[in-house]
């Protein structure tokens, strides 16, 4: 091998060791962040009142702040390395951004209009669609753009919140509204739990149409079904699941204050703090540096199944809530 040869080898091994090295550092996931504290704070800053809705919206805007800012910045979208090469942190925005695609749309068609006939919020109506934007594009206009787009338009309804003069712009705390949202994330917390369980492989009887001898569904099924997540997908499953619950665990604390009037009425304070509780375990460190699928009573450790546990707990405790908050 010639001096020349020597050369190039040495700059690529060195150019791969920077981008594994920066690859590894923007592989961290953010930390969690005190809603009450940053409420505050940004009220203080905007010279602005912390009202009702006030917590819940910048917790909302916090979140995908941090999808923007973290370290590397928003992966998803990339194509150039390191971040084309990395999935764990894309699927872990994708569940964040899930969640906070459904706190939109719950501000939107609930939390924000005092009847099923009062006009929707035209902030609201901006930001909406802007956080439903294609989490993947990359060309103008990017996910970024629209994206930032839609934070900024939740910035001008969180000041409109707190504006004694404004009366358009409401949030209204009630239990009929929380419970309307917290219908939505049941669903997607059992999707997520229903998509770690599979990491074994599980055989299910067929209860779509049970409870209802009418039902019909429109291509039929087998008796039994049998799904098992591909072995390439199992860390993207895992790490989707675990940003979800990051978003989800901020939302509920900014939800926690401001529907404390009506959870206490409702004597339910202490089962959301539960479902907090269970969210907050999913945020524990992860100290393997891969996912290991075992078995579920094999030698090596199933992660997913843990991680299922937890949000299966989680979602328990949210359909008994959202049950307190249905009685009178």
């Amino acid at each position: 091998m010639n001096i020349g040869t020597k050369s190039v080898s040495a700059v690529i091994a060195s150019v791969l060791l920077i981008i594994g090295l920066i690859g590894f550092w923007w592989g961290f996931e953010p930390s969690t962040f005190d809603v009450d504290a940053k409420a505050l704070e940004t009220a203080t800053a905007n010279n602005e009142r912390v009202v009702t809705g006030y917590t819940t919206t910048t917790a909302l805007i916090e979140v995908m702040e941090t999808l923007m800012n973290k370290s590397g910045g928003y992966l998803s979208n990339d194509v150039l390395p390191p971040g084309v090469l990395m999935d764990n942190i894309p699927s872990w925005e994708f569940g964040a951004i899930e969640m906070s695609r459904d706190l939109v749309l719950a501000m939107r068609k609930d939390f924000s209009r005092s009847q099923s006939q009062s006009l929707e919020n035209p902030q609201l109506v901006k930001a909406s669609p802007k956080l439903n934007f294609d989490h993947n594009r990359w060309i103008l206009p990017s996910s970024e753009g629209e994206f930032q787009d839609g934070i900024d338009a939740l910035k001008i309804y969180r000041s409109e919140l707190s504006d004694i003069a404004e009366r358009n712009s409401q949030f209204y705390a009630r239990a009929d509204n929380l419970r309307e949202y917290l219908k939505q994330v049941e669903k997607r917390l059992g999707s997520l739990s229903q998509q770690l369980s599979a990491s074994v492989g599980t055989e299910a009887f067929n209860t779509d149409l049970a409870g209802d001898s009418a039902a019909r569904q429109s291509t039929p099924q087998s008796e039994k079904i049998i799904t098992q997540t591909p072995w390439m997908q199992l860390d993207n499953n895992f790490y989707q699941a675990r940003g979800a619950s990051w978003a989800l665990l901020h939302f509920l604390k900014a939800i926690e204050t401001d529907f404390e009037d009506v959870l206490q009425k409702k004597n339910a304070t202490v089962s959301l703090e539960q479902i907090i509780r269970e969210l907050e375990s999913t945020q524990t460190a992860v100290y393997s540096p891969v996912i290991l699928n075992g078995s579920g009573f094999g030698f090596l450790a199933n992660h997913s199944l843990v991680m299922a546990n937890y949000i299966s707990r989680a979602n328990a405790a949210l359909i008994e809530l959202s049950e307190l908050l249905n009685q009178g």
